[in-house]
């Protein structure tokens, strides 16, 4: 049930039960929980939703294993920044590739939303460098934590909506962009429908609550 590259489903016992691709896994999300639910962690707004309806993009995912992969769209640069925050947001992103995948949706996308994802790296970036002098891939995780907590904030309620307000809001539309981007990339792979509880016999009747491990912001 399947082509070469497809995502093994494994069940309690170790054995191979199934083997799903990507499209399967959100065609069964979509059919659980209707077409017009909500991601986990991600606005209705956010771009990511119309690109996991696109079947063709979601075939060229079975490709992203490949040994010899290299980002379409990101820079090696800026993969490096997507991956360090993506962990740091939803930790399982990097075996789950989801930096991979938010690479192709992105070089597919629309030229405002790359951008939009591109400034939203930049200013991690920048932020890293304005407090500890060092870009974020490079931060222990103590301070990368830090950055995220702080920025997941937003500005103090009655806070002016200038100067630090202001930037404060920025920063957390800056997360809130990139968070989307990573929980559907996670959520809509193997590991990320497991912990929200799915299994080969079964489709959602709706999304379960996103109570998240502790560390996922």
């Amino acid at each position: 049930m399947g082509t070469p590259g497809t995502l093994a489903v494994i069940n309690e016992a170790g054995g191979a039960r199934a083997r799903l691709t990507r499209r399967e896994m959100v065609a069964r999300l979509l059919a659980g929980a209707g077409a017009g639910a909500a991601w986990p962690l991600a606005a209705e707004s956010h771009p990511i939703h119309e690109l996991l309806r696109n079947d063709v993009v979601l075939d060229e995912a079975e490709k992203l294993g490949a040994a010899d992969w290299k980002p379409a769209f990101l820079s090696a640069e800026q993969n490096e920044s997507l991956i360090a925050i993506a962990e740091c947001i939803v930790p399982g992103s990097t075996k789950a590739q989801a930096n991979r995948f938010i690479d192709l949706l992105l070089s597919v996308d629309a030229a405002e939303h790359k951008k939009d994802f591109l400034d939203s790296l930049a200013t991690f970036e920048a932020e890293s460098q304005r407090r500890f002098g060092s870009g974020f891939p490079s931060l222990e995780p103590g301070r990368k934590n830090m950055i995220l907590a702080d920025v997941s904030k937003g500005a103090p309620k009655g806070a002016s909506t200038d100067g630090a307000g202001k930037e404060s809001l920025r920063l957390l539309q800056d997360f809130e962009n990139l968070k989307g981007w990573i929980s559907g990339a996670y959520y809509s792979s193997e590991m990320g429908m497991r912990e929200l509880g799915w299994t080969p016999d079964r489709v959602f009747a709706s999304f379960p609550g996103c109570e998240h491990p502790e560390g996922h912001h």
